[in-house]
């Protein structure tokens, strides 16, 4: 009988400092997970300093929590995979350099992770029948990328976005109707009440790029519908604002994943990212896959936002397909997919 695979994992590429421990790639023991957010709501959005202060204080912490909580020691563990980016270049080294130090210590396998192969990871996680290949709409507050996953570590990326993440325009559109932050949660509730089609918010395409996304406009047209509203002292509805511009951004993600599916013949679709966790997306989603007969998966929200499980689940994957990372493993904030 073939040896179980466990595999710790440590994320710390923006503002959640955790740590995890997953056996063959599949099987969470332990998921600890830190979140900055009460802090950061104080400033409306992530300070790169204050996340890095916060990881060096915590990342000990949630690593001796989430061995504990496994039932297991450092010397039970076959690797130590981390996230060395994209992200925050402070913030990334601290879990970069805490992953070395545990390496060489006690002389296991190091492997890098990148964070958007982590959150497409997520799924495998309560979706044991999930495996490549697949389309995924990964879908962030930095990232909004489709990507056709053909293998465990096989990644080809069909369409992002040309500015403004979807969870970046999310944030930035709370912040303008008085949300505070983190915005997709608070606009996500707010919608509820309101009316989706009450304003017309524009759906943006880029031509020649037909699976591409921009939310520049989508989020200028929200400020500038704000302005002449107080401009010509009509009474501002938020909910209805709320629910408006996440219709018009639903429609777009989920709009070109389905047709991206049906024309490179994936007939399964996952979500991944913190704006995965999006009710009225995972909705839509269902509604328009189901009519087109493509099978959908998505984690539970707490696979959703950042978290060190997921990238355990990659590393597993890096690890038994042989992928290692030397002692010399450094940040990388802006790297990109597939390389």
């Amino acid at each position: 009988m073939p040896k179980d695979v466990l595999i710790l994992g440590i994320e710390s590429s923006c503002d959640e400092t955790a740590a995890a421990v997953v056996k063959n790639g599949r099987e969470v023991l332990s998921n600890i997970i830190s979140s900055q957010i009460d802090i950061h709501t104080l400033y409306g959005g992530v300070v790169p300093e204050i996340a890095s202060r916060k990881h060096i204080e915590r990342i000990n912490y949630v690593i001796e929590e989430a061995l504990a909580n496994a039932g297991v020691i450092l010397n039970d563990v076959d690797a130590i995979s981390v996230t060395y980016g994209p992200g925050l270049a402070g913030a990334l080294l601290v879990g970069v350099n805490t992953a070395k130090a545990i390496a060489y210590a006690v002389r296991k396998p190091l492997t890098g992770v990148h964070h958007i192969e982590g959150h497409i990871a997520a799924n495998y996680i309560e979706h044991p029948g999930l495996k490549p290949p697949f389309l995924c709409l990964v879908v962030s507050g930095g990232h909004t990328h489709l990507v056709q996953v053909k293998g465990y570590n096989n990644f080809e990326i069909i369409g992002c976005t040309h500015d403004d993440a979807a969870g970046e325009a999310f944030d930035k559109v709370a912040r303008a109707i008085g949300l505070g932050y983190p915005g997709g949660p608070a606009i996500d509730r707010l919608a509820k009440s309101g009316n989706p089609y009450a304003i017309a918010f524009p759906r943006a395409k880029v031509e020649g790029h037909e699976y591409d996304f921009s939310f520049s406009g989508l989020k200028s047209a929200v400020l500038n519908y704000l302005n002449s509203c107080e401009m010509k002292d009509v009474e501002i509805n938020n909910a209805d604002i709320a629910a408006s511009f996440q219709q018009a951004v639903i429609d777009v993600l989920v709009t070109r994943a389905v047709n991206a599916a049906r024309k490179t013949g994936d007939n399964c679709i996952a979500v991944a990212g913190g704006v995965a966790a999006n009710s009225a997306l995972r909705a839509s989603m269902e509604e328009n896959c189901h009519k087109n007969g493509i099978k959908l998966y998505y984690p539970s929200p707490v696979y959703c936002t950042d978290n060190a499980a997921m990238i355990a689940v990659q590393g597993y994957y890096n690890y038994i397909s042989g992928k290692r990372s030397g002692l010399d493993l450094n940040a990388v904030p802006n790297l990109r997919l597939g390389i």
